[in-house]
């Protein structure tokens, strides 16, 4: 479901029961362009573990082939983390 700003302003809990009671995401366009996703929060809780799982997954696999690469310039998982969490890094 593709929604207007302005369409959505005028029935705001419609697409709050359609995301909650129906799993139906809503995507809202402001002048033709998509910004923002209303979805449950549920499946806002479960896209949220899985994306912090995958990093989780890929920043041990990256650990885990420096390791075998040896430490030399290398950082820590943390530093890692960091970075990668840091806008425009």
């Amino acid at each position: 479901m593709i929604e207007s700003m302005a369409e959505v302003r005028s029935h705001l809990a419609d697409v709050l029961d359609r995301a909650r009671r129906d799993e139906i995401p809503t995507i809202i366009t402001r002048r033709g362009k998509q910004e923002a996703v209303v979805i449950d929060i549920r499946e806002y809780r479960r896209l949220s573990r899985l994306a912090e799982q995958a990093e989780e997954s890929w920043l041990n696999q990256l650990a885990d082939e420096a390791e075998s690469e040896g430490s030399e310039g290398s950082v820590s998982l943390e530093e890692m983390a960091a970075l990668l969490r840091t806008p425009d890094a």
